[in-house]
């Protein structure tokens, strides 16, 4: 606090007591603002520049999806201090959330695929469903949907030992894939390492959304269409560092032994087609999955945060 030393040389010097206004600087946990840190970041190579999308810069953040409704959302939460205080960085992707949920786009994507074959299909016929590009708005814009007897679905959607409250695919269980049928899991196969490579079902051509009496299940998965999905390039970005407080390691300790390894997972997803022609200029929700936003640079698509709360959960 320097407003005693200030008063002291207005009145010393007898000059004009201009008014100062003060305020701290703003600390969020897992990252560090000190520009003397961020600057080194940037010149040994630990980030890819000023404008990495995992900074807490303007132009990282900017590039990693967060809009500028969302920041001034965060501003006016925080408000202004004297002293320095930590936000915690979950406030400020439920900020994100908050403007993105209202006008974001929808689309599905896979990031860990498994595939999934419908044998009571038949072989090269076509269905196409409509779902809306919004919830929020059920009467706007609307996204078509092909389906066909092989599908792409999230490896973590099955379970061939699944405990007693898991409500998504397993052997003789029932999901309804999303805006489409209710399939049931009657066999899988496995590689010789164990791992799933191919999962078999039947569907059940009455639970047709809006046709035939409507039937539930409590497991509702998002899954893409082999034969008529895009592969993209996804960056899942999480926390710059594993430490929550980094203002309170202990002195004579390196900070950058606190760099996050898994900061930036680079990988590959399947997608719906009209994801590629998406123009809204935001964020989009992958749905059950988290908003990504496209960089402007490589054309990859960065998580701009999850569905819920990071602090708690990772890939929801």
């Amino acid at each position: 606090m320097h407003r005693p030393l200030y008063d002291w040389f207005i009145e010393k010097l007898e000059i004009f007591p201009s008014h100062q206004y003060e305020f701290a600087r703003l600390n969020l946990t897992y990252t560090v603002m000190s520009k003397r840190k961020l600057l080194e970041l940037v010149k040994n190579g630990f980030v890819d520049g000023w404008d990495d999308p995992r900074m807490p810069t303007i132009c990282g953040i900017r590039r990693r999806g967060y809009t500028p409704e969302s920041i001034r959302m965060f501003a006016e939460k925080v408000g202004v201090a004297k002293r320095d205080n930590i936000i915690d960085l979950s406030l400020m992707e439920w900020c994100l959330r908050q403007d993105l949920n209202a006008r974001s786009n929808r689309y599905m994507a896979v990031i860990n695929p498994v595939k999934l074959v419908i044998d009571n299909w038949e072989p090269g016929r076509i269905e196409t469903f409509e779902a809306p590009l919004n919830p929020a708005d059920p009467d706007g814009p609307k996204r078509t949907i092909t389906f066909g007897r092989e599908i792409y679905i999230e490896r973590e959607d099955f379970m061939e030992d699944a405990p007693k409250k898991y409500f998504r695919l397993k052997p003789d269980g029932e999901v309804r894939l999303k805006y489409t049928y209710i399939v049931k899991c009657v066999s899988f196969e496995k590689d010789a390492e164990g791992n799933v490579t191919e999962i078999h079902c039947t569907y059940d051509p009455t639970s047709k959304p809006g046709a035939g009496e409507w039937r539930s299940v409590k497991g509702t998965i998002h899954w893409v269409p082999v034969e008529n999905c895009e592969k993209i390039d996804v960056h899942l970005i999480d926390n710059l560092f594993t430490e929550e407080q980094m203002g309170a390691i202990p002195e004579g300790v390196d900070y950058k032994e606190y760099l996050n390894p898994d900061s930036l997972i680079e990988t590959t997803a399947f997608a719906e087609k009209d994801l590629l022609k998406d123009n809204s200029g935001i964020a989009v929700q992958f749905e059950r999955i988290g908003y990504f936003f496209k960089d402007s640079k490589n054309g990859a698509w960065n998580k701009a945060t999850g569905l819920k709360d990071t602090s708690k959960a990772k890939l929801q």
